[in-house]
C-alpha cells in the first residue's frame, strides 16, 4: 500500500504544470486586455506589430502556425482584418477558431459601433461597411470588451471562469477611476483637425470636435486642391493642432503645419506606441497629447 501511495505522488510531481490558455490576439491593444484578463492563465501572441498600419496586413506563415495553435482567436472585428483574417482561419485549419465557437472572440460584438454607413461604397474611400473599427480609444466600449472577453475566456477555460471575470471587474473599476482624471484634462469644445478617422470614438466621450480630416476620402491620399482648401478651413476656424499617428506619413501633416503654424501632435495609436505599455498607459499618453 504505501509502495502505491509513493507511485501517485510521483506520478502527481511529475504530471505537466497548468497549461496557460493559447490566445492569438490581431492587435497590440487585444493582446494587452487578455494580458490583463487572464494574466498567468493566458499565454499571449499578438500578430500586427506597432510599427505596421493595421488596415493594410497580409496573412503571413508565421500567424498560420500560431493560429493553428490557438485555443482562441481574439481579433477587432468590423472588417479590419478583412484583408488576412479569413485566409489566416482557413489555413489553419483549426476549428476551435473559426466563427461560431468559443475559441472565435470577435471583441467588436460588444461595442457601440459609429458611422455605420447607410450605403457603402468604393466610392467614398476606404470606408468600412460595419462601422468605424478604431473603438478601442472609447473607454465606455473597452469595459463591454473586456467583460465579454472574460466571458469567452471562462467558456474556453471554465477551470477559471470566476478569476477571469474578476479581473475584468477589476479592469472596468480602473477605467471609472481613470475617468475622473481624463475628464479633468479638458479636452472639451477642443477643435481637432486628423490625419484619419481614428479619433471618433474619444471624440464623443470627450465632447471635442473633429473639424477635418487630410485624407480627401478614408485610405486616400489628398489632392493638391484638398489641401489647399484644408489649410484655409484651418486658418479660418482656428484647429487646436494636426493629430496624425506614427505609422502615417508623415509628409503632408507636417506640411500643412509649416502653412497654418498649427502644431503636428503624433498621437499613439494602440498599445507600445510612444512606449505605452498597457491600455491605461496609451490612454494616458493619448489624452495629454490631446490636452
Amino acid at each position: 500500500m504505501q509502495k502505491i501511495i509513493v507511485m501517485l505522488c510521483i506520478l502527481m510531481m511529475a504530471s505537466p504544470a497548468f497549461a496557460a490558455v493559447k490566445v492569438v490576439a490581431t492587435l497590440p491593444w487585444i493582446g494587452s486586455l487578455a494580458k490583463e484578463i487572464g494574466k498567468d492563465k493566458v499565454d499571449i501572441t499578438t500578430l500586427v506589430k506597432i510599427s505596421q498600419d493595421p488596415h493594410s496586413i497580409e496573412a503571413k506563415p508565421s500567424m498560420i502556425a500560431a493560429a493553428r495553435r490557438a485555443d482562441i482567436l481574439m481579433y477587432n472585428g468590423l472588417d479590419l482584418e478583412v484583408g488576412y483574417l479569413p485566409i489566416l482561419m482557413e489555413a489553419a485549419k483549426n476549428p476551435a477558431i473559426n466563427p461560431g465557437n468559443v475559441g472565435n472572440l470577435n471583441c467588436s460584438i460588444f461595442v457601440d459601433v459609429l458611422e455605420k454607413p447607410a450605403a457603402p461604397c468604393r466610392c467614398n474611400g476606404d470606408v468600412h461597411p460595419l462601422g468605424n473599427p478604431h473603438y478601442h480609444l472609447s473607454p465606455s466600449n473597452m469595459k463591454k470588451v473586456a467583460t465579454g472577453m472574460a466571458g469567452q475566456l471562462a467558456k474556453v477555460d471554465q477551470a477559471h471562469a470566476d478569476f477571469y471575470r474578476q479581473n475584468a471587474q477589476q479592469f472596468n473599476a480602473k477605467v471609472d477611476a481613470k475617468l475622473k482624471e481624463w475628464h479633468n484634462r479638458k479636452l472639451k469644445g477642443k477643435k481637432f483637425t486628423a490625419q484619419h478617422k481614428y479619433f471618433e470614438y474619444l471624440a464623443k466621450e470627450f465632447e471635442f470636435t473633429i473639424l477635418g480630416y487630410l485624407e480627401e476620402k478614408p485610405g486616400i491620399p489628398p489632392s493638391s486642391a484638398h489641401v489647399q482648401a484644408l489649410i484655409y478651413s484651418i486658418n479660418k476656424l482656428k484647429s487646436d493642432a494636426i493629430l496624425t499617428t506614427e505609422y502615417h506619413n508623415q509628409t503632408i501633416p507636417r506640411f500643412i503645419s509649416s502653412k497654418t503654424n498649427i502644431k503636428r501632435t503624433v498621437v499613439p495609436h494602440d498599445v507600445g506606441a510612444g512606449a505605452t505599455k498597457d491600455w491605461f498607459t496609451m490612454m494616458d499618453s493619448v489624452i495629454k497629447a490631446l490636452e
